[in-house]
């Protein structure tokens, strides 16, 4: 329900819309909203309304109207329908700095904008507090002051001055920001003046009381200019400085000038105050006194009213130096003596930098430097140099150095160093020295063995560093500690620190140390190679990682290393050690192996090496080369045995075969056997024998019927015989053997024996030409073979009558078609009983034989050879000859006398 308050107030607007649509009928719009950007206090409720024009019809009433806020639909429970043309909206607890409110006609689903409008909200202005004001004679007079909290709606402020022995005379500034300035000639002087402010928005507004500021406090002239900042001649450590006051300041007032100067060389500033007035001082002038020697100083200069809290500015610098004063401190000496190559010159390069004195004595000109022998003072010599180093060359003898500086003033005090002989050896004095770092520092400690030495030389450089100027050195007294800023250390370079004690200006030996300021793990990795290859193991190499890349110490070394296809494993060692033996590896398999050099930081692996295990070692090759080699050396000595006893190996396994010629059973007629054509033909065709092309008769044994016989009938058997072994014959063979029968025939004596003393083998086929010799009867043979058991001696005797030499035959050899039918091996054995028998019984059974067992050894056996008869002959006989024989130590002589080489 609405109440009557707002039913009238509903009726007011109306009645507003309506007449304002009366009067202009000309604008055509569809609605009207009321009020029209409004500005409301954040928080609070907004009411707005919404007024259909007349030019709706019925069917569109305020009934289909709708608000949104922000694009954001109102809900419909905050709208309120008036009439059919006016529709009022609520919205509680406004908080939207800005928003957009609009109006919209929704009629067949459709929504038709109407009118919207701009919302504010913000809060009424505070109290402006904290006035104050800075008076510029004759220039301004300006105040500021806090507005308090942020209204968020356009505020205007309003600076009033009065005067207060007269209130109504007042003046105004006018103003939205938080100051506002009375300028020339509205800012006349007085000291009766009180400031007030007010602050004033759509929501409120507020004043502040009058505060009074005398001008003369807030009086902020112009800055002083310094016109000249000079030094007097003669004068030690003062400055004069020189300046102009502004002219628009408060007359018959006390100033106060601050007068500020800063040494440039440490940056550590002074002031001083000078009062003047105003009146009579408008260039003043003052001394700066207890300034260092020959030092530069900047001088500023500002002023102020000394009723005023408001300094003027600072003037413009200006930089002036003292007089100079000689230089009053030793500067920093140090040498570097480099090894001679002879022993009469050296080279000693000589190292110095001015003592940082506070405070310093001037700038430095240049540099004396003297040098004699410390025996002869006489020959000094002196060089000047504007460097901070000289190299000098000098002699085995030790020397006296020394270097001073000079400037404008004067020179500054020697510093001296001793430079000892080649000769002198000096004392080791140091004990340890220990390098470390920290977040910021480089801490350098020692250990003396002489607590009465109280100086010290740290000297540093890069490991690399040849140049004996780019070493960096301090001296250090009273103290065995050295600190230093580890920024002057580049990161990841090796540095060499080392400590010379000092007594007097004798240099004693130093002691050495290493350390890196920063590290990162190493460049690059080692490089693996391999050296002594196994079966099982292997020696893996590598070299050190250069120093310049390197990055840190080298901790460890790491040796990765993996079978083909198989699992990786590692082994780790200590920086010292750059060569390993991998031990229980798999034999004849193929590793690759990698490298890792570790420091501090970390570690790099190098580039992959593959290997292969060997299949044998050395111990198995030994195993396997001892019986080679045994083997080897028996059969040399086997070789060597059988070269020294040929003839004992000759004779026991290959003895000689007798010469069916040299048979003493049957005679050979010399010249049937010279005149044989085939012999002949057979030497004039070729001088040598074919033995390839000798067919040997196989064995052709009598029947078992037949063991009884003493004697086998040659014609009964040798057609046998021939048969089995003729059928091996070629034609060629045939033909011969049928047209030489004949002859062969003719030379012998019908069915007569004959005897084989040895035996025959292919190797000795060259008895085969032999020249004729006697054939015997078998008879005889066995009267000889029973005799010789008798008389061996004298059978002894003519071994080397009977014996047949090549030599002997060479123009009247003739082939033995004994030995080229000849059966491949046999034995022609006499019973080893023979020695138990006595000569008679040898003598009374002469062609007694013992029956043939076969594969029986040491028996007798029957050889039948085919021999050719002369030709002419009109028929051909043969004969088999048998004969017992032995080969035991027991044999007959004859087989020692017909035994051919």
């Amino acid at each position: 329900m609405l109440t009557e308050k707002e039913m009238f107030s509903n009726l007011i607007w109306m009645f507003v819309l309506l007449c304002s649509s009366v009067t202009d009928e000309s604008y055509i719009r569809n609605a009207d909203i009321f009020p029209s950007s409004p500005e409301i206090e954040r928080g609070s409720s907004l009411k707005l309304s919404c007024v259909l024009r007349k030019n709706y019809t019925p069917q569109r009433n305020a009934s289909h109207i709708i608000w949104k806020l922000n694009d954001e639909l109102i809900a419909p429970e905050n709208y309120n329908i008036v009439n059919k043309t006016v529709s009022n909206i609520t919205i509680h607890n406004f908080n939207y700095s800005t928003a957009n409110v609009e109006c919209l006609m929704k009629y067949s689903d459709k929504e038709l904008p109407l009118v919207h409008t701009e919302v504010k909200s913000g809060f009424p202005p505070d109290m402006p507090e904290n006035i104050s004001c800075i008076y510029f004679y004759d220039v301004n007079l300006t105040c500021t002051w806090n507005a308090g909290r942020e209204t968020s709606l356009t505020t205007n402020y309003t600076l009033y001055r009065k005067l207060m022995s007269s209130p109504g005379l007042n003046e105004s500034c006018l103003t939205i920001t938080e100051s506002c300035s009375f300028s020339y000639p509205d800012n006349a002087y007085s000291s009766d003046f009180c400031f007030q402010v007010e602050a004033k928005n759509v929501l409120g507004a507020s004043l502040t009381e009058c505060v009074p500021i005398p001008l003369q406090k807030i009086e902020k002239f112009a800055p002083p200019e310094i016109i000249s900042v000079k030094k007097i001649p003669g004068i030690k450590q003062l400055l004069t400085v020189t300046w102009k006051m502004p002219e628009k300041i408060i007359p018959s007032k006390h100033i106060i000038c601050q007068v500020q100067y800063r040494n440039l060389y440490s940056n550590f500033t002074k002031f001083v105050n000078v009062s003047l007035n105003s009146k009579k001082n408008r260039i003043s002038s003052c001394n700066l006194t207890g300034l260092w020697d020959s030092t530069d100083y900047s001088v500023a200069i500002r002023c102020v009213n000394n009723e005023s809290t408001f300094w003027s500015g600072w003037s413009g610098e200006k930089n002036e130096s003292t007089e100079e004063n000689a230089p009053s401190g030793k500067v920093d000496l140090w040498r570097v003596i480099e090894s001679s190559r002879s022993s009469r010159n050296r080279s000693v390069h000589l190292m110095w930098k001015p003592l940082k004195s506070f405070p310093p004595s001037g700038r430095i000109l240049g540099y004396k430097i003297q040098y004699f022998p410390e025996n002869k003072a006489a020959h000094k010599r002196t060089y000047n140099s504007t460097e901070q180093k000289m190299t000098l060359l000098l002699n085995e003898e030790a020397h006296i150095i020394s270097v001073t500086a000079y400037n404008s003033a004067g020179e500054s005090p020697e510093a001296i160093l001793r430079i000892p002989s080649p000769d002198e050896k000096s004392s080791q004095m140091i004990e340890k020295v220990v390098a470390s770092t920290t977040n910021e520092e480089m801490v350098v400690q020692w250990i003396t063995s002489e607590p009465e030495t109280t100086k010290y030389v740290v000297e540093w450089y890069e490991e690399l560093e040849m140049d004996p100027f780019g070493r960096s050195w301090q001296y250090v007294s009273n103290s065995t500690k050295w600190k230093s800023n580890k920024k002057i250390f580049k990161p990841f370079i090796c540095y060499n620190i080392l400590v010379y004690p000092l007594y007097g200006s004798n240099v004693a030996a130093p002691s050495y140390t290493q350390i890196y300021a920063d590290e990162k793990k190493p460049s690059v990795g080692p490089v693996a190679d391999t050296g002594i290859l196994g079966k099982n193991e292997v020696t893996i190499k590598w070299n050190e990682i250069s120093k310049a890349k390197r990055n840190g110490f080298i901790t460890n070394y790491t040796i990765f290393y993996k079978p083909k296809d198989g699992k990786e494993l590692n082994e780790t060692v200590n920086s010292d050690v750059l060569q390993y033996r991998l031990k229980s590896l798999q034999a004849n398999t193929q590793y690759t192996v990698q490298i890792m050099a570790s420091n501090r930081a970390g570690g790099t692996i190098g580039e992959p090496k593959t290997f292969k295990t060997l299949k044998l070692d050395k111990e198995d090759i030994f195993f396997i080369a001892i019986p080679v080699e045994i083997s080897i050396l028996c059969l040399i000595g086997l070789w060597i045995t059988c070269v020294l006893k040929k003839h004992a190996f000759k004779k026991v396994f290959w003895p000689d075969i007798p010469n069916p010629e040299e048979s003493l059973a049957v005679e050979w007629p010399l010249a049937s056997s010279v005149n044989n054509s085939f012999l002949k033909r057979m030497s004039s065709q070729t001088k040598t024998v074919d033995f390839e092309e000798i067919n040997v008769l196989e064995y052709c044994f009598p029947e078992e019927s037949q063991e009884g016989s003493l004697l086998i009938n040659y014609e009964n058997h040798v057609s046998e015989c021939t048969g089995i072994n003729t059928k091996g014959m070629t034609n060629r063979d045939e033909k011969i053997l049928h047209n030489e029968e004949n002859e062969a025939a003719k030379s012998l004596s019908p069915s007569m024996p004959y005897i084989i003393t040895d035996q025959f083998t292919r190797s000795q086929m060259h008895s085969a030409l032999i020249p004729g010799k006697e054939v015997r009867p078998i008879e005889v043979v066995a009267n000889d073979l029973c005799g010789s058991q008798q008389n061996p001696n004298k059978n002894e005797e003519h071994d080397d009558e009977e014996v047949l030499r090549l030599e002997d035959f060479s123009e009247k050899a003739l082939f033995n078609p004994y030995l080229k039918n000849s059966v491949k091996t046999r034995e022609f054995l006499v019973s080893e009983s023979l020695p138990e028998h006595s000569t008679d019984e040898c003598r009374s059974q002469p062609g007694a034989l013992p029956p043939f067992q076969p594969n029986v050894l040491a028996q007798s056996y029957i050889t039948v050879d085919m021999f050719r008869l002369a030709k002419g002959a009109s028929s051909s006989t043969s004969s088999s000859s048998l004969a017992p024989h032995t080969t035991s130590s027991q044999g007959s002589a004859l087989m020692r006398k017909r035994g051919q080489t």
